[in-house]
């Protein structure tokens, strides 16, 4: 049986995003807050504490000079902890001092997904919930750790929380990802073939039925502005896309509505 890797890559990633509602409310963090271990924590205050060595030195000192820089500039405090074995728990609250203006990050590989956020209050009027679960699902999901590492994926969650912040907030996570535009591509040719399949004649003389269109509106309206269109435009400005999805839309309704009239008129001839 022949396996195609970006079927498999999509399925990892559909799996993942059933259960990222368990772990972002069971996430690793959220049991470690029962515990309470400052012994783990450095005798001086900084940005990144990597207990689970998941960051290169360089990387490390990178990524603390941004964070210091960002809150420097901007008001806004975050926070990175990697732990595996043991956690401080709570302990970290006191370390950092942590308030509503705080974006703690926590990287824990015992779990399905590597990544978990707590979160200040002031933080979700400008990134609501959803944004944290999808920011968790695309960097912190198994597949994409495999393939980038568990520095990277710190790093590219981190990063995207900061430019959002700094351009004042964001309902979705930016970027549209390879596997997230397959399944747009799916929805608008299913939304199409639909379309086409509702505009069949059902009368005679007729050619196009486009009552059974406007009543079948809501099913193929979803799938293909909702489900096709909508994650693409909420999350890039690139027009191809876009463009590939419309004519996805089209073809799946072409060959919805043209394939039984080629061969309803082939039977005839016959």
């Amino acid at each position: 049986m022949i396996q195609n890797p970006l079927f498999n890559k999509i399925t990892i990633i559909f799996v993942v995003g059933l259960i990222s509602l368990s772990t972002w409310f069971f996430s690793p963090y959220s049991s470690a807050n029962a515990v309470n271990n400052p012994e783990l924590l450095p005798s001086e205050v900084t940005p990144v504490v990597d207990l689970a060595n998941y960051l290169p030195d360089l990387q490390e000192e990178a990524l603390i000079t941004e964070i210091e820089d960002f809150e420097q500039q901007t008001g806004w405090k975050l926070r990175v902890l990697t732990q595996y074995e043991r956690s401080p728990g709570r302990a970290v609250i006191k370390f950092w001092d942590l308030d509503d203006k705080s974006v703690l990050l926590v990287a824990d590989g015992r779990g399905g997904n590597i990544l978990a956020f707590s979160v200040g209050d002031n933080v979700y009027d400008l990134l609501p919930r959803t944004f944290w679960i999808e920011l968790q699902n695309r960097f912190g999901n198994m597949y994409y750790v495999r393939e980038h590492g568990e520095n990277n994926s710190i790093v590219e969650a981190l990063t995207t929380v900061k430019g959002c912040l700094a351009d004042g907030g964001c309902l979705v996570v930016p970027g549209l990802p390879q596997e997230q535009w397959i399944l747009t591509l799916i929805t608008s040719i299913v939304g199409g073939v639909i379309f086409g399949l509702a505009a069949l004649p059902r009368k005679p003389g007729q050619v196009f039925a486009w009552q059974w269109v406007l009543i079948i509106s809501p099913l193929w309206g979803i799938l293909f502005f909702a489900f096709g269109m909508g994650p693409v435009v909420t999350r890039t400005s690139e027009w191809l896309p876009l463009f590939r999805n419309v004519i996805g839309f089209v073809l799946g309704a072409l060959v919805a509505y043209l394939s039984p009239l080629i061969n309803a008129q082939a039977s005839s001839e016959t």
